[in-house]
Formats: C-alpha cells, structure tokens, sequence
C-alpha cells in the first residue's frame, strides 16, 4: 500500500495545481509570480515528503511539539515556508489569508490520498500524524517570518512618522510663531498666520497621536520616563495649551492635598490635555469644565468634569478603544485621545474610568499610583 510521502512525490503536481488555484484566489495575488508561487508548494512538499520517511522517537515528536525542530528566524539560508510568509508580508497579505494557504494544502493533501487510499490501517493513521505535525511545523516557521517582517515594516513607519512628517511640521510652527511676533506683519495677515499655527499644532499632536497608536496597538508599551513632579504642574500647563486654542473655554481647577509623585511629567500634560481639550469639545459652552485633583495616601486622583449629553451606557465600555473615543469621527480628531489617556495611565500601573449621568454631568477619572 502506497505511503503518504510516495503519494506526495507522485502527485506533486496536481497538489501544486490545485494549491496555487486556491492561492491565486486571494485578494492581492492576481498578479503574483507563478513560478515563484508554485516553487514554494513544490519545496514544502518535499520537506513534508522528506520528514515522513525519517523514523521519529517520542522525544523528537515532543520536541517538535515546542517548536524545536522549526527553523531559526535568523538562519542564513531560509525555508521554502518562511520565505512564503516573508513574501506574504511584503505584498500586504493578511495574518489569516496566510493561515489559509496552508489549510488549503493539508486539505488538499489528505483529502486526495484519501480519495486514492482504501481503507486507513496503523500506518495511514501514522502518515496522518506524522503529515499534520509537519504541516504545523511550516505555519510555525511561515509565521515567524511573517512577523519578523511585520515588525520591521512597522518599526519604518515609526520612524518615518517621527522623523518625515515631525520635523517640518515643527518648521512650519515655529516659523508661524516668529511671523506673528514679527512688527512688520500686516494685521491683515495676522489671522492667517494664527490659523497656520494652530493648523500645525494640531497635525503635530496628530502625528504624536498615531506615533503613540503604532506603538502600542502593535505590542509595545508606552514609553515614559519617571521623575518626582507634580501632578499640579502638568494640569496648569495642559490648561494652559487648551486656554490658548480655545479662547472661550472656561475651565475651573482645584487642587487638594499632597499631588507629587514619580510620573512621566510630558506623557501627564498630554492625558491631561486629552480629558481637558475632550471635555471643553463636547460640554455645555455655557458651563465651565471643572477639574480637580485630589491627593490620596497612595495615589493622586485627576477628574474632568464637563456638562452636556450623557454618555449612553452601552458606549462607555468601548469609549478607550482605539477609534472609539467620544471624539472620533469629527472631522478633526482620530479618535485616539482617550485610547492613549488610557494607555498612558497603564503604563503609570493606573487606569482611568468614566461615569455619565444626568444629575453629575460626564466625568473622566485619573487614577495615578505615586
């Protein structure tokens, strides 16, 4: 009776062909190489034929199982799966049409020997086994590469958003600030200039906005760097930076207690900024934003405090999640800034909370550990 990896060997082909129909199918891969596609298949398949013949002790198959026997992300020469998933990441696949792929081939594989074998003996049984740890072992490896690339695609957009799109954004600001303190710049003009500036600043706090998103949402935590300050300080100059784009804002502060501790001071004005600056959007333009803070043994607490629409119930368990936040979809915001409040007071070992009623108003909550 012919073995799994005979039945590999002799129907490459016709597994190879029905491999790339399926493949060629997926959204993007109209227009990829044939032959390159159709290489990785073959040498997959061999792989897969190779390992069946190879006798295999329980300590192997255990091995296997933790991932043991895949090959290095870092090898010099890659693997026919790695190099598939490498190619995946480059022409912008999905994580899950990748995953497809391969369960496309198992199934093609068994389904086929199946359809040519009569009956299933202790050795089908055994190639069945042996077949589906292999076809794990080139996800496993297609994978890792595919995330390695992931990653460093991600790490490119970082530093093209730090660096591309930061720099002569802070050109533009700092030149629109020199123009306005110029004597020479017409009062005709002066409104223009005002408008280029606040224009920037705000694409600035955008670019920080998607750079801190990009750094979190894939895997990393908000960077911050702890030194004794007050928590005091940061709300005034948060104020401050809301006052100067928002000239009609009326905002109420007070501060009870002991409010120092060892913070990220930079990382405190921007969630502060965040809750203020979302606060003054969507309250009453009639009633002040109150804010406070109010120093506890062991934490110090920041509440922003607004009047206006209450927040439906079923909307507050989602109001953090990226693109979600009250402010999303206006046109001018990307609906991050309670996201990264959120993710700031993460990486403080806080959290940040949200109440909305009627009688109370809508208020913001800042838990900070000290």
């Amino acid at each position: 009776m012919q073995r799994l990896s005979d039945f590999i060997r002799s129907h490459e082909e016709e597994l190879v062909d029905e491999w790339e129909r399926f493949a060629r199918s997926l959204p993007g891969a109209s227009s990829e190489s044939v032959e390159v596609l159709r290489d990785h298949a073959r040498e997959m398949l061999r792989v897969i034929a190779d390992d069946l013949d190879q006798a295999q002790t329980p300590n192997q198959q255990f091995a296997k199982s933790l991932g043991e026997a895949d090959a290095s992300a870092f090898a010099r020469t890659a693997t026919a799966a790695q190099e598939h998933g490498a190619g995946r990441a480059e022409r912008g696949f999905s994580f899950g049409q990748m995953i497809s792929e391969f369960r496309a081939l198992r199934a093609s594989v068994l389904r086929r020997w199946a359809e040519h074998r009569n009956g299933a003996g202790q050795e089908a049984l055994e190639d069945i086994t042996r077949f589906n740890e292999a076809i794990d072992q080139a996800i496993a490896e297609s994978v890792q590469r595919y995330t390695r690339d992931v990653d460093n695609a991600r790490e490119r957009f970082i530093a093209i958003l730090g660096h591309d799109l930061v720099t002569p954004i802070g050109a533009i600001t700092t030149a629109a600030r020199f123009m306005q303190e110029s004597p020479d710049l017409p009062q005709l003009h002066r409104p223009l200039v005002k408008s280029i500036e606040s224009s920037a600043t705000r694409m600035q706090r955008m670019v920080s906005d998607l750079l801190d998103f990009a750094r979190t949402h894939l895997g990393e935590a908000i960077p911050i760097t702890r030194s004794t300050m007050d928590l005091r300080d940061a709300v005034e100059a948060a104020i401050a930076e809301i006052i100067a784009s928002n000239p009609g804002a009326v905002i109420q502060f007070d501060s009870t207690g002991d409010s120092t501790g060892r913070w990220d001071y930079d990382r405190l004005v921007q969630a502060a900024g965040n809750l203020i600056g979302n606060a003054v959007q969507h309250g009453e333009s009639n009633k002040p934003v109150v804010v406070t803070i109010r120093g506890e043994p062991n934490e110090v607490v920041l509440s922003v405090n607004n009047r206006g629409p209450v927040l439906p119930k079923e909307s507050i368990p989602r109001l953090f999640e990226p693109g979600k936040g009250a402010a999303a979809g206006n046109g001018r915001h990307l609906g991050l800034g309670l996201y990264i409040v959120d993710q700031i007071a993460r990486s403080h070992g806080g959290y940040v909370n949200v109440t909305s009623t009627v009688k109370d108003g809508t208020t913001f909550t800042l838990h900070l550990p000290r």
